[in-house]
């Protein structure tokens, strides 16, 4: 963030916490899976840590307004690639009735497969390098999701920069951490046919920045993903979230971090990583949310996953590895937002070309 930061001073950001209500289990058949994005909780009094998070800033012009951009890893013309290293940090999730009942969400819960949930997750196509990604007949990379994602959304580029990438490393698996939260906060409730977790995201945000300040190796440098098992989160009384990012700590150089819950029933909204696609491609194009830059468009913020959460499968489509399917989301390109159609491959406006979209088509 070297070439951005300065600006950061005259950001006045406030976080806006709320009391909300959960939903309740005999409300919670009026549901509808979403993402979100929280506003970031930034300070001025905490010291900032040396390690910023490798970032580029470019630009599109659309209808004569240019709108400038702040990404993760190198401008694509640069043929380097960059490696974040990623801390998961699992979150067994400890849900008390009013009757004193215990109902646990546990990631390491062990799959159909043999996997806990962790595992399984560190082993998917986000992580996992071995997946050839071709897209229109053009193959853009045998490596990670998000790193595909990334050289086809800026494929004008890449095309003639083969060695640009932007990499998840590791992941580091850090210590399961347990939250119960309190019965105003969290409870259960039979969405989307089975019965899940229901935590206030407000809550449940509050303790990840508690978590993070706790573990010294999560820098700005890193991405932290906190990682949740059949729970979703809820807003304002509604459901379900599958997961959010957002940034907090330093005002002048933020640690950016997120929240994805993988769901072990196939179909239903947030099945195994596709919330964690959503969410780390989205992290990717607007990292810090804090609008360095631009990451203002046309329709609004630069979010790429919540365009197409409404679509088909939630938007995902399945790639197998190792035996098991994995559900990873579609993610719309830059065009989508009006950049020129030569930035992404094949011209597409997401990722696998999904033809029924036009510029912000279906909103931000």
């Amino acid at each position: 963030m070297k070439t951005c930061f300065a600006r950061l001073g005259l950001l006045v950001v406030v976080a806006v916490v709320a009391s909300v209500s959960l939903v309740s289990a005999q409300d919670a058949k009026a549901v509808k899976g979403r993402y979100v994005v929280l506003p970031p909780r930034l300070r001025y009094d905490v010291v900032a840590p040396p390690a910023s998070l490798q970032t580029w800033n470019g630009s599109f012009t659309y209808q004569g307004t240019n709108y400038p951009y702040n990404m993760v890893g190198t401008v694509p013309s640069s043929n380097a690639s960059t490696t974040v290293p990623v801390y998961v940090i699992p979150l067994k999730v400890v849900i008390t009735a009013r009757n004193g009942t215990k109902t646990t969400y546990d990631p390491s819960h062990v799959l159909s497969n043999g996997k806990t949930v962790t595992n399984n997750t560190v082993g998917s196509p986000i992580f996992n390098s071995s997946t050839t990604y071709v897209q229109g007949g053009v193959d853009v990379g045998t490596t990670q999701y998000i790193d595909a994602f990334q050289r086809a959304n800026f494929w004008g580029t890449v095309k003639s920069a083969p060695n640009y990438h932007l990499l998840l490393g590791g992941p580091t698996v850090l210590a399961e951490q347990t939250l119960s939260p309190p019965s105003r906060y969290g409870t259960t409730g039979t969405v989307f046919g089975f019965k899940a977790g229901l935590v206030d995201i407000n809550w449940f945000d509050a303790q990840l920045q508690r978590l993070i300040t706790q573990f010294t190796q999560i820098q700005p440098n890193t991405f932290p993903i906190f990682l949740t098992y059949d729970v979703y989160l809820t807003q304002n009384g509604g459901c379900c979230i599958g997961g959010y990012h957002s940034s907090e700590g330093s005002i002048s150089n933020p640690q950016a971090y997120a929240h994805a819950t993988y769901v072990d029933h196939p179909g239903d909204f947030a099945q195994d990583v596709s919330a964690l696609s959503h969410e780390v491609g989205e992290w990717a194009d607007d990292p810090l949310v804090v609008n360095i830059n631009g990451n203002n468009t046309p329709c609004g913020i630069l979010e790429v996953g919540d365009p197409l959460e409404g679509e088909a499968n939630y938007g995902g489509f399945p790639y197998t590895l190792n035996g098991f399917t994995y559900n990873l989301q579609d993610l719309v390109t830059l065009p989508y937002f009006g950049a020129p159609t030569s930035t992404s491959v094949n011209g597409w406006l997401s990722f696998q070309g999904n033809s029924s979209l036009s510029v912000c088509s279906n909103g931000s």
